[in-house]
Protein backbone atom coordinates (compact mmCIF):
# COMPACT_ATOMS: atom_id res chain seq x y z
CA UNK A 1 0.00 0.00 0.00
CA UNK A 2 1.36 3.39 -0.98
CA UNK A 3 0.00 6.29 1.04
CA UNK A 4 3.01 8.55 0.48
CA UNK A 5 2.05 12.23 0.76
CA UNK A 6 -1.63 11.33 1.10
CA UNK A 7 -3.70 12.98 3.82
CA UNK A 8 -5.93 10.66 5.84
CA UNK A 9 -8.36 11.50 8.66
CA UNK A 10 -8.76 8.82 11.34
CA UNK A 11 -11.55 9.53 13.83
CA UNK A 12 -11.19 7.47 16.98
CA UNK A 13 -7.52 7.27 16.05
CA UNK A 14 -6.34 7.43 19.66
CA UNK A 15 -8.18 4.23 20.63
CA UNK A 16 -6.92 0.65 20.48
CA UNK A 17 -8.00 0.02 16.88
CA UNK A 18 -7.17 3.57 15.85
CA UNK A 19 -3.62 3.29 17.16
CA UNK A 20 -3.10 0.18 15.03
CA UNK A 21 -4.61 1.86 11.96
CA UNK A 22 -2.42 4.94 12.37
CA UNK A 23 0.66 2.73 12.80
CA UNK A 24 0.00 0.95 9.50
CA UNK A 25 -0.78 4.18 7.67
CA UNK A 26 2.42 5.80 8.94
CA UNK A 27 4.43 2.75 7.89
CA UNK A 28 3.08 3.28 4.39
CA UNK A 29 3.80 6.99 4.20
CA UNK A 30 0.48 8.64 5.10
CA UNK A 31 -0.01 12.01 6.76
CA UNK A 32 -2.47 11.22 9.56
CA UNK A 33 -4.96 13.74 10.93
CA UNK A 34 -6.28 12.42 14.25
CA UNK A 35 -9.19 14.26 15.94
CA UNK A 36 -9.68 13.68 19.66
CA UNK A 37 -12.12 14.96 22.28
CA UNK A 38 -10.70 13.75 25.59
CA UNK A 39 -7.32 15.22 26.53
CA UNK A 40 -6.18 12.02 28.25
CA UNK A 41 -6.52 10.14 24.96
CA UNK A 42 -4.08 12.52 23.28
CA UNK A 43 -1.61 12.28 26.16
CA UNK A 44 -1.56 8.47 25.99
CA UNK A 45 -1.46 8.23 22.19
CA UNK A 46 1.55 6.20 21.10
CA UNK A 47 2.12 8.17 17.88
CA UNK A 48 1.63 11.70 19.27
CA UNK A 49 5.23 12.76 18.56
CA UNK A 50 5.43 11.41 15.00
CA UNK A 51 6.13 14.20 12.49
CA UNK A 52 3.37 12.98 10.13
CA UNK A 53 0.70 12.91 12.85
CA UNK A 54 -1.51 15.99 13.17
CA UNK A 55 -3.60 15.87 16.36
CA UNK A 56 -6.79 17.96 16.41
CA UNK A 57 -8.30 18.68 19.83
CA UNK A 58 -11.84 19.57 20.83
CA UNK A 59 -13.27 17.32 18.14
CA UNK A 60 -16.92 16.80 19.06
CA UNK A 61 -17.84 14.73 16.01
CA UNK A 62 -21.55 14.97 16.73
CA UNK A 63 -21.39 18.70 15.93
CA UNK A 64 -21.77 19.61 12.27
CA UNK A 65 -19.96 22.91 12.85
CA UNK A 66 -16.96 21.19 14.43
CA UNK A 67 -16.80 18.47 11.78
CA UNK A 68 -17.04 20.96 8.91
CA UNK A 69 -14.25 23.08 10.37
CA UNK A 70 -12.09 20.00 10.91
CA UNK A 71 -12.36 18.80 7.30
CA UNK A 72 -12.03 22.30 5.86
CA UNK A 73 -8.55 22.35 7.38
CA UNK A 74 -7.32 19.20 5.61
CA UNK A 75 -5.33 19.86 2.42
CA UNK A 76 -6.22 17.53 -0.48
CA UNK A 77 -7.91 14.77 1.53
CA UNK A 78 -7.45 11.25 0.18
CA UNK A 79 -9.18 9.06 2.76
CA UNK A 80 -11.40 9.36 5.81
CA UNK A 81 -11.60 6.45 8.27
CA UNK A 82 -14.34 6.64 10.89
CA UNK A 83 -13.56 4.56 13.97
CA UNK A 84 -15.14 6.81 16.60
CA UNK A 85 -18.16 5.29 18.31
CA UNK A 86 -19.40 3.64 21.44
CA UNK A 87 -21.24 0.68 22.93
CA UNK A 88 -24.01 0.36 25.49
CA UNK A 89 -26.09 -2.67 26.38
CA UNK A 90 -29.56 -2.82 27.86
CA UNK A 91 -32.82 -4.62 26.99
CA UNK A 92 -35.25 -2.67 24.84
CA UNK A 93 -37.81 -2.40 27.65
CA UNK A 94 -35.15 -0.85 29.90
CA UNK A 95 -33.72 1.57 27.32
CA UNK A 96 -35.04 5.13 27.46
CA UNK A 97 -35.10 7.68 24.68
CA UNK A 98 -31.94 9.41 25.89
CA UNK A 99 -29.97 6.15 25.80
CA UNK A 100 -31.29 5.31 22.33
CA UNK A 101 -30.45 8.73 20.96
CA UNK A 102 -27.04 8.53 22.62
CA UNK A 103 -26.19 5.45 20.58
CA UNK A 104 -27.59 7.00 17.40
CA UNK A 105 -25.59 10.18 17.96
CA UNK A 106 -22.36 8.41 18.97
CA UNK A 107 -22.35 5.88 16.13
CA UNK A 108 -24.58 7.01 13.26
CA UNK A 109 -24.58 10.81 13.48
CA UNK A 110 -20.80 11.02 13.83
CA UNK A 111 -20.29 8.74 10.83
CA UNK A 112 -22.86 10.60 8.75
CA UNK A 113 -21.39 14.04 9.44
CA UNK A 114 -17.84 12.84 8.80
CA UNK A 115 -18.88 11.11 5.57
CA UNK A 116 -20.58 14.26 4.32
CA UNK A 117 -17.62 16.49 5.16
CA UNK A 118 -15.17 13.95 3.73
CA UNK A 119 -16.99 13.81 0.38
CA UNK A 120 -16.85 17.60 0.11
CA UNK A 121 -13.15 17.65 1.03
CA UNK A 122 -12.26 14.86 -1.41
CA UNK A 123 -14.13 16.67 -4.17
CA UNK A 124 -12.14 19.83 -3.50
CA UNK A 125 -8.89 17.91 -3.87
CA UNK A 126 -9.93 16.11 -7.06
CA UNK A 127 -8.83 12.67 -8.11
CA UNK A 128 -11.17 10.64 -5.94
CA UNK A 129 -10.60 9.07 -2.55
CA UNK A 130 -11.71 6.50 -0.01
CA UNK A 131 -14.06 6.38 3.00
CA UNK A 132 -14.18 3.55 5.53
CA UNK A 133 -16.82 3.27 8.26
CA UNK A 134 -17.18 0.83 11.15
CA UNK A 135 -20.45 -1.06 11.46
CA UNK A 136 -20.72 -4.18 13.65
CA UNK A 137 -21.57 -7.85 13.46
CA UNK A 138 -25.10 -7.35 14.89
CA UNK A 139 -25.83 -5.04 11.96
CA UNK A 140 -25.44 -8.04 9.65
CA UNK A 141 -26.78 -10.61 12.13
CA UNK A 142 -29.48 -8.71 14.04
CA UNK A 143 -30.32 -11.54 16.44
CA UNK A 144 -26.89 -10.95 17.99
CA UNK A 145 -28.14 -7.53 19.05
CA UNK A 146 -30.35 -9.06 21.75
CA UNK A 147 -29.66 -7.08 24.90
CA UNK A 148 -28.09 -4.19 22.98
CA UNK A 149 -30.70 -3.26 20.39
CA UNK A 150 -29.97 0.47 20.43
CA UNK A 151 -26.34 -0.20 19.61
CA UNK A 152 -27.26 -2.74 16.92
CA UNK A 153 -29.74 -0.33 15.33
CA UNK A 154 -27.20 2.48 15.25
CA UNK A 155 -24.60 0.25 13.60
CA UNK A 156 -27.18 -1.04 11.10
CA UNK A 157 -27.68 2.61 10.22
CA UNK A 158 -23.94 2.93 9.55
CA UNK A 159 -24.12 -0.07 7.21
CA UNK A 160 -27.05 1.45 5.32
CA UNK A 161 -25.33 4.83 5.15
CA UNK A 162 -22.22 3.20 3.73
CA UNK A 163 -24.01 1.43 0.92
CA UNK A 164 -26.24 4.40 0.06
CA UNK A 165 -23.31 6.81 -0.08
CA UNK A 166 -21.24 4.36 -2.12
CA UNK A 167 -23.87 4.50 -4.84
CA UNK A 168 -23.94 8.31 -4.77
CA UNK A 169 -20.22 8.89 -5.28
CA UNK A 170 -18.89 5.87 -7.17
CA UNK A 171 -18.75 7.78 -10.47
CA UNK A 172 -16.40 10.29 -8.79
CA UNK A 173 -13.89 7.54 -7.89
CA UNK A 174 -14.81 7.84 -4.23
CA UNK A 175 -15.09 4.33 -2.82
CA UNK A 176 -17.07 3.87 0.40
CA UNK A 177 -16.91 0.69 2.46
CA UNK A 178 -17.34 -0.47 6.04
CA UNK A 179 -16.05 -3.25 8.23
CA UNK A 180 -18.30 -5.19 10.59
CA UNK A 181 -16.18 -6.51 13.45
CA UNK A 182 -17.11 -8.94 16.16
CA UNK A 183 -15.65 -8.38 19.63
CA UNK A 184 -12.02 -7.38 19.09
CA UNK A 185 -9.08 -8.44 21.23
CA UNK A 186 -8.38 -5.29 23.25
CA UNK A 187 -7.35 -4.82 26.86
CA UNK A 188 -10.70 -3.19 27.64
CA UNK A 189 -12.67 -6.11 26.17
CA UNK A 190 -10.53 -8.63 28.03
CA UNK A 191 -11.21 -6.84 31.31
CA UNK A 192 -14.93 -6.71 30.55
CA UNK A 193 -15.13 -10.43 29.63
CA UNK A 194 -12.34 -12.17 31.58
CA UNK A 195 -13.79 -15.67 31.01
CA UNK A 196 -14.02 -15.38 27.21
CA UNK A 197 -11.77 -17.23 24.78
CA UNK A 198 -9.58 -14.36 23.60
CA UNK A 199 -7.84 -16.53 21.01
CA UNK A 200 -10.92 -16.48 18.77
CA UNK A 201 -11.26 -12.70 18.74
CA UNK A 202 -9.86 -10.74 15.77
CA UNK A 203 -6.66 -8.86 16.64
CA UNK A 204 -6.66 -5.10 16.18
CA UNK A 205 -3.61 -5.21 13.90
CA UNK A 206 -5.42 -7.66 11.60
CA UNK A 207 -8.55 -5.51 11.51
CA UNK A 208 -6.41 -2.42 10.91
CA UNK A 209 -4.87 -4.11 7.89
CA UNK A 210 -8.31 -4.68 6.33
CA UNK A 211 -9.25 -1.06 6.93
CA UNK A 212 -6.06 0.25 5.36
CA UNK A 213 -6.48 -1.98 2.33
CA UNK A 214 -9.97 -0.55 1.77
CA UNK A 215 -8.63 2.99 2.18
CA UNK A 216 -5.63 2.50 -0.08
CA UNK A 217 -5.19 3.64 -3.68
CA UNK A 218 -4.65 -0.04 -4.52
CA UNK A 219 -8.33 -0.68 -3.79
CA UNK A 220 -9.75 -0.14 -7.27
CA UNK A 221 -12.59 -2.67 -7.12
CA UNK A 222 -14.43 -2.67 -3.80
CA UNK A 223 -17.10 -0.13 -2.93
CA UNK A 224 -20.41 -0.48 -1.10
CA UNK A 225 -19.22 -3.52 0.84
CA UNK A 226 -19.73 -4.33 4.52
CA UNK A 227 -16.76 -6.59 5.25
CA UNK A 228 -17.16 -9.10 8.10
CA UNK A 229 -14.07 -9.22 10.34
CA UNK A 230 -15.03 -11.84 12.89
CA UNK A 231 -11.88 -13.91 13.28
CA UNK A 232 -12.99 -17.27 14.65
CA UNK A 233 -15.48 -15.70 17.08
Amino acid sequence: MDFRDRHVVITGGTGALGTAVVAELLANGAICHVPYYIDQEEQNFAHRAHPRVKLIGGANLASQTVVTRLYDGIPKLWASIHLAGGFAASPVADTDEAELMGMIRTNLVTSFLCCAAAVRAIRRGGGGGRIVNVSARPALMPHLGAGSAAYAASKAGVASLTQSLAGEVLAENIFVNAIAPSIMDTEANRRAMPKADFTTWPKVAEVASVICQLASPENRLTSGAIIPVYGRA
